[in-house]
């Protein structure tokens, strides 16, 4: 595999780290050169494989790092937002549970802030600016270093914060899940907090946008017999549906628009 690209097609692979997908139009008008050629550098970039289709576009192939914070909030957008609203209609008002680092996740809490009786304890120091007016919560955050790339809290001090408590529900998210049902993410600091809220919750939700399940990450959180529910959207592999069924785990799948997939549920 050839190495060399054009300074072209660098500023295409600093775009898409930067928005988080790509849009030929998009990439013509801000380059200022034709769609055509603009189509035949994504190509080259895909035999490369330093570019990897997924749905809705185009991402940086896997490696040992995470896409960017805002590329991460832009990629499926709208599917993390519906994956979002359910998982919190999923959790009842007076309930305890952790929220972990994500920008699913965060959209969780964005549909909690009008809730009232919970205990919210969170490592994202996202989910703490958000939730912390609201009227009817309380918050707290775990201690230990702040993440400049996002605002995740990660360390030893934040693992052992997390173990004073016991709660009702986790929220979690991942960076990518395997076909065998693993599922990954890139920093062994944000894992190891991940299985420390995993082990300190009576029920573990995971919330993750179909896009992960075409993905790679180097770090191995758990497998699917840590959690009870799978939010997801309908472009879930069928083997990953089928898992679920085995695992006898709880599979919330979004249709386009919102809607619950008549599938969704226990095998």
């Amino acid at each position: 595999m050839s190495a060399e690209i054009s300074s072209r097609q660098h500023l295409i692979m600093d775009y898409i780290r930067e928005h988080g997908s790509v849009q030929v139009d998009q990439l013509s008008n801000h380059l200022r050169v034709t769609p055509q050629t603009i189509r035949r550098d994504l190509n080259q970039l895909y035999e490369q494989q330093l570019l990897q289709r997924v749905h809705g576009g185009a991402v940086v192939k896997d490696n040992i790092e995470n896409l960017g914070y805002g590329a991460r909030k832009i990629l499926m957008r709208e599917e993390k937002s519906e994956i979002a609203r359910r998982a919190a209609e999923l959790l009842p008002d007076n309930s305890s549970l952790f929220i972990n680092i994500g920008t699913t996740t965060e959209l969780v809490a964005e549909h909690l802030y009008d809730r009232s009786g919970m205990l919210v304890i969170t490592n994202n120091i996202n989910v703490a600016n958000l939730l912390w007016p609201a009227a009817g919560l309380e918050v707290m955050i775990a201690g230990g270093s702040i993440r400049h790339s996002d605002g995740g809290i990660v360390g030893s001090s934040a693992e052992e914060f997390i173990d004073n408590f016991k709660v009702d529900f986790a929220i979690i998210g991942c960076s990518a899940i395997d076909s065998n049902g693993e599922f990954f993410d890139f920093d062994l600091r944000e894992v190891r907090v991940t299985r420390k809220i995993i082990a300190q919750a009576r029920s573990v939700i995971l919330v993750t946008d179909s896009m992960k399940f075409e993905r790679h990450a180097p770090i191995r959180i758990g497998d699917l017999s840590a959690i009870e529910t799978l939010v997801t959207d309908d472009g879930i592999p069928d083997e990953s549906i089928q898992l679920c069924h085995q695992q006898d785990v709880k599979l919330e799948i979004i249709a386009r628009g919102g809607a619950l997939e008549p599938m969704a549920g226990r095998a």
